[in-house]
């Protein structure tokens, strides 16, 4: 992850990539199983939203959520068309592989800077943001110096002279989307998955929520957000699904389970180990805003 701007933030975020590689070690379902049968009717390529791209398994109904909430957001994150790959910063590609099945159709922009733990923090900002809530988008740089939204918004920007960080007011109030863009590759700049991981509380795995983080910070470390959850009633059984970017600079993409190909749904039955395409988590690694 090569986001530098001075020297005390850059060893951290140079640590902060994500660069584990495809996740080999996955145990496989059986071809022929009843599930992986019962997963073919899940993905309609011709829905343009995530919820409308995504069938819920057989026997199961997405969980409630309130149309103003976060996890609304991300049930309605925009989709590019089912055929298109992933595009890197740089207008590269990347195939679809054993990873992922769709993409989600917002602007990363062009700067290597929209990774894993940048991802989810644009998530919860552009929500944040859409919805008017302007005071409560702020996080913390991975020196643990915290940078409020609002005060950008104001007309203050961040000056930083050795390891010390203040800020300084140097222009008029604006609240556009491009001011707000330009806070977003700040925060990309000087925030990673070091300082999320210390910056977000902890939540019990069986009591995952739309928006919840599974994260790792460290050396390297990796994030991705759980955007939709259905229930069987009958059994009790709730699933989940995942988002991630990754590294170098990538657009979000919805990731498979690797423990069934077919299918973007995995179980909250886990009793331990997560495994995603490029990442092995813990039911540990749940983290929420």
């Amino acid at each position: 992850m090569i986001k530098q701007l001075t020297i005390f933030i850059l060893s951290a975020c140079v640590f902060t990539a994500c660069s584990q590689p495809i996740n080999d070690s996955i145990p496989k379902a059986p071809e022929d199983s009843s599930e992986a049968q019962s997963n073919v009717v899940e993905f309609n390529p011709e829905g343009m939203t995530l919820e409308m791209r995504y069938n819920t398994p057989n026997g199961f109904e997405r969980t409630a959520a309130d149309s103003v909430s976060f996890a609304h957001y991300l049930r309605n994150l925009p989709m590019k068309s089912a055929d298109e790959e992933v595009t890197y910063y740089n207008g590269g590609k990347k195939p679809q592989g054993r990873v992922y099945l769709s993409v989600v159709d917002l602007p990363i922009g062009t700067k290597n800077l929209h990774q894993c733990a940048d991802a989810v923090m644009r998530f919860r900002a552009e929500y944040l943001w859409s919805t008017g809530q302007h005071n409560e988008i702020h996080f913390n740089f991975t020196n643990g110096f915290r940078v409020d939204y609002s005060k950008w918004l104001a007309g203050n920007r961040m000056v930083v002279s050795g390891n010390k960080t203040y800020w300084s007011p140097v222009g008029a109030r604006s609240n556009t989307y491009s001011t707000f863009w330009k806070y977003m590759e700040l925060i990309f700049n000087y925030a990673g998955t070091l300082s999320l991981d210390k910056e977000l509380p902890s939540r019990d795995f069986s009591d995952m929520q739309i928006g919840d983080i599974l994260i790792q910070g460290g050396s390297p470390g990796h994030a991705v957000i759980v955007v939709d959850m259905c229930e069987n009633e009958s059994t009790g059984e709730k699933r989940y699904m995942l988002a991630q970017s990754y590294m170098p600079a990538q657009e979000t993409q919805i990731l498979i389970n690797p423990e069934n190909p077919e299918s973007s749904w995995y179980s909250l039955n886990a009793k331990e180990t997560i495994y995603t395409p490029e990442w092995t988590f813990y039911t540990s690694d749940l983290k929420h805003f």
